[in-house]
C-alpha cells in the first residue's frame, strides 16, 4: 500500500484509523493454495480471532475458506459472513455449558480441549460427532504468551490421555471424527510443527475411524526487518509428503485441516495516527506523543512486539532515534524504544505496519476512550467499514434511566 493512499486516507476518515488492504488478504490466501493446498484433500479455517472484521471475513469466506471459532458470537459472525455451519469447527477455551448447547444446535461441530467438557458432551448428546483438542506436549511461538502447547499450556488434553478420552466415547457411543492441535501462533521456523505433527499422527494411528485431522494454525509473518519470511513452500511440500504416506498407512485418506490467521489478514494492516507531542528529556531522549495508544493496540506492551513504524508525511527525511508512545496514562503505554524512523514534525502522520492481525480485535475503551474507525481498500473501492466511535456510543451502553 503507497504512503500516499494512506495519507489521503488519513485526511479524510481522520486518525486514529486502522487501514486493511484486500488485495494483501487475496495475496496470503492464494499463497496458501498454491504452496500448503498442494494436499488433494484440504481445508482452510479462517482462524477469525485474528481480526473479525466482517468485510474481512466475507472476502476470506468468499475465497473458500471455513472459520475456526473460539467463542459462540465467533460462530455466529462466521455464519452471518456466509461460512456453512458444515465449514466452521469451534474450539472453545473452557467452554460453557450455553456455548456447548448454542452451538451444537447451529450444527458445528465442537472441538473439546478437556475431559470433563467431553463428557458433559457425551452425557447431552450421545451418539454424536465431536473432535478432540489434543496437547503434544510441544510449544512454541513468537512470544511466550502464544505458546499454546507443553506442560505449562492450559489448552488440550494431554496426549498421554488419549485412554481416558477413549473409554469417554466408548461410554456415550460419540463419533470421533477429527483430532487437532495447536503448538503456538506466530512461528517461521518449521522444525517445531512437523514434530507436533509427528505425535498427532502417532494419535491418530490408533483411532480408525477419523475422517480429518486439524493441525490448526500459527503461521507466523516476519514483523522485525531482521526476519525471514515464513519458507511457505517448503513446509507446504514437507506436510503433504508426511501426510500423503501417513495416509497410505491408514489405509484411508483423510482431511487434512488447517486454520491459518495471522498469516492472511497481519501484513494488510495499518493503524494510522497523528503525532500532536514532540519532547526531549535533558538526557537525550526524544519522545513523541500520539493521539492513540495502548487502548487501540496493545500488542507493544502486551508482547513487547516489534511493529515497523513509518513517518508517512516525511518519509525521507534524516533518521533519528524516537521514542514511539501513546496518549493513555500508563508507563508502558509505548509503540516503540529508541526506534530509529525519518525525521518527525507535530501534525505528521505515521504508520504502524502489520496491524491487520491482533490489533483493533483486542482494543477497549479504557479511560473511556472510543474505539477508532476501520476502513478496507478493495481494489479502488474505499469502504468504511466500521465508524468512529463517539462519547455518545459509549454512553449508550449505560442504563442512565436507573
Amino acid at each position: 500500500m503507497i504512503n500516499e493512499t494512506l495519507l489521503k486516507l488519513a485526511k479524510e476518515y481522520n486518525t486514529p484509523l486502522y487501514v486493511y488492504d484486500l488485495k494483501k488478504v487475496k495475496e496470503q490466501i492464494n499463497k496458501l493454495k498454491k504452496f500448503i493446498g498442494i494436499y488433494p484433500n484440504i481445508e482452510f479455517l479462517y482462524a477469525i480471532k485474528a481480526n473479525y472484521n466482517p468485510h474481512l471475513t466475507k472476502e476470506i469466506v468468499k475465497q473458500g475458506f471455513g472459520i475456526d471459532a473460539v467463542s459462540l458470537e465467533e460462530v455466529k459472525l462466521g455464519i452471518l459472513a456466509g461460512a456453512k455451519p458444515q465449514k466452521i469447527i469451534f474450539t472453545g477455551n473452557n467452554m460453557t455449558d450455553i456455548e456447548m448447547t448454542e452451538v451444537h444446535k447451529l450444527g458445528v461441530l465442537l472441538n473439546i480441549g478437556s475431559l470433563s467438557r467431553l463428557e458433559k458432551f457425551g452425557k447431552k448428546y450421545p451418539g454424536s460427532d465431536v473432535c478432540v483438542r489434543f496437547n503434544p506436549n510441544i510449544g512454541y511461538a513468537n512470544h511466550k504468551y502464544n505458546i499454546t502447547g507443553g506442560p505449562n499450556s492450559k489448552f488440550g488434553i494431554s496426549y498421554l490421555q488419549l485412554d481416558e478420552v477413549l473409554k469417554i466415547i466408548d461410554e456415550y457411543n460419540l463419533n470421533l471424527i477429527g483430532i487437532h492441535e495447536h503448538i503456538g501462533s506466530g512461528w517461521l521456523k518449521i522444525n517445531a510443527p512437523l514434530k507436533a505433527l509427528e505425535i498427532i499422527l502417532e494419535i491418530a494411528s490408533k483411532l480408525p475411524s477419523l475422517k480429518f485431522i486439524d493441525l490448526g494454525g500459527g503461521f507466523g509473518i516476519p514483523y522485525h526487518p531482521d526476519e525471514n519470511e515464513l519458507d511457505i513452500s517448503k513446509l507446504g511440500q514437507k506436510i503433504n509428503e508426511r501426510f500423503t504416506t501417513f495416509c497410505k498407512e491408514y489405509k484411508r485418506e483423510l482431511k487434512l485441516i488447517l486454520e491459518p490467521g495471522r498469516y492472511i489478514v497481519c501484513q494488510a494492516g495499518h493503524l494510522l495516527i497523528e503525532v500532536n507531542t514532540i519532547k526531549k528529556s535533558p538526557e537525550g531522549k526524544i519522545f513523541v506523543g500520539t493521539n492513540s495508544g495502548m487502548n487501540h493496540m496493545i500488542r507493544v506492551p502486551l508482547y513487547n512486539a516489534h511493529h515497523e513504524i513509518i513517518n508517512l508525511s516525511n518519509s525521507n527525511g534524516v533518521i533519528i532515534n524516537y521514542n514511539i508512545c501513546g496518549n493513555i496514562c500508563e508507563s508502558s503505554d509505548f509503540f516503540a524504544h529508541d526506534r530509529p524512523i525519518s525525521e518527525i514534525k507535530e501534525g505528521d502522520i505515521i504508520s504502524i505496519k502489520n496491524t491487520g492481525a491482533y490489533g483493533f480485535v483486542q482494543a477497549c475503551n479504557y479511560q473511556f476512550r472510543p474505539l477508532p474507525a476501520e476502513v478496507v481498500i478493495d481494489d479502488d473501492k474505499i469502504i468504511l467499514s466500521r465508524k468512529r466511535e463517539t462519547f455518545e456510543d459509549l454512553l449508550k451502553r449505560y442504563n442512565l434511566k436507573e
